[in-house]
Formats: structure tokens, C-alpha cells, sequence
């Protein structure tokens, strides 16, 4: 077994996801995870809590993440338009960050597993919180934060469904593009 081996950390994840996908997320083992990825338990437990936290790192760090992009923004951003010039962006460039095909093996691997799929909402509920504080905290009222909290969240996972669907064509910046463009034209007038 490799000691202090670069890659590490990916390595931990693809194997698990090859576990997951291949005998399910209950039957798959720490064990198991490191045999295939070539490691030890410790080293495991070194970079990931438990085996659910392959699929969720960095889910505790959302809240901190969102404060931040609210706090940098311009002042004179209102609610849709912090979502659209600042949060959809950035939200897009971490997402593809982590890769097409690792999306949508880890996809696959929460859909198989009710448990997993009720974390996946759990972490789209910390976002939509973190949004709807970020909102009060630059002075927007309760139900405007609330509902811009809620409505990007939504466009969101709609938009990553959506180019996870299409095996990433368009690119996930253009697909969130078209579905809040989609959410103004249900807000407006004439729709």
C-alpha cells in the first residue's frame, strides 16, 4: 500500500465511486475504498470523515463561501442580479471544477441511495439559508431574501440538472444562463 502518494484524495474518490456505482453505497466499505484505491484505512480517514463525505466534502464550507461572495459584491447589486453576475458564475466554476464524468458518476451514486439523496437536499438547504442571511445582511427585506435565496437555489439544481442531462453540451455557465433568463421570463409581465 502507498504511503504519502500524490493524488491521494482522488484516488480515495474514484475507487469509491467505482464501489458505489458497482455494489452500492451500503455495501461498499472503508476498506474495500482503499484496497481499490491502493491505500490504507488511515490514509482514508486522513483526507474524508466517513464514506458519505467522498460524495459531500466541502458542504460545511458552503455557508462561509456564500457570506463571501455576498460581502465582496457591489453594494448596488440587487438580489437577481448578485445571482446572476456573481453567485451563478461562481457556483458554475466549482461545479466544473470537479469534472463531467465525476458529476455524473456521483450523481448516479446519490440517486441510487435515498439516504444520499436526502444529504444532496440537506446541502441545497444549507445554500438556500446561506443566501437568505447574505440577502438580510445587505439590507434586502425577509420575504425578498427568502424568495432570491430560494429562487437561486432552484435555478440552480435545475441548471445542473439540466447539463448533467445533456452530458454537459451547453457548458454549465451557459445552461444557468438560460434558466434564470427562464425564471425572469416567468416573473415578467407577460409570461
Amino acid at each position: 500500500m502507498g504511503r504519502w502518494q500524490p493524488g491521494a484524495r482522488e484516488r480515495l474518490e474514484r475507487a469509491a465511486l467505482d464501489l458505489f456505482l458497482d455494489q452500492g453505497f451500503t455495501e461498499t466499505t472503508v476498506p474495500q475504498i482503499t484496497a481499490r484505491a491502493g491505500l490504507t484505512t488511515r490514509t482514508f480517514f486522513r483526507h474524508f470523515a466517513d464514506k458519505r463525505e467522498v460524495l459531500f466534502a466541502g458542504e460545511h464550507l458552503v455557508p462561509e463561501q456564500v457570506a463571501r461572495l455576498l460581502a465582496e459584491a457591489p453594494p448596488s447589486l440587487g438580489p437577481m442580479d448578485l445571482i446572476t453576475e456573481g453567485l451563478a458564475p461562481a457556483a458554475a466554476e466549482v461545479f466544473q471544477g470537479r469534472g463531467l464524468d465525476h458529476l455524473l458518476r456521483r450523481r448516479a451514486a446519490i440517486d441510487a441511495e435515498p439516504a444520499l439523496r436526502e444529504r444532496e437536499l440537506r446541502k441545497y438547504s444549507l445554500m438556500s439559508e446561506a443566501l437568505e442571511k447574505g440577502f438580510r445582511d445587505r439590507g434586502v427585506d425577509d420575504l425578498t431574501a427568502r424568495l432570491a435565496a430560494e429562487i437561486a437555489v432552484t435555478a440552480f439544481r435545475v441548471a445542473v440538472t439540466r447539463w448533467l442531462d445533456r452530458n454537459g453540451d451547453p457548458d454549465l455557465p451557459t445552461t444557468i444562463g438560460q434558466t434564470l433568463a427562464a425564471v425572469r421570463h416567468l416573473t415578467s409581465p407577460q409570461a
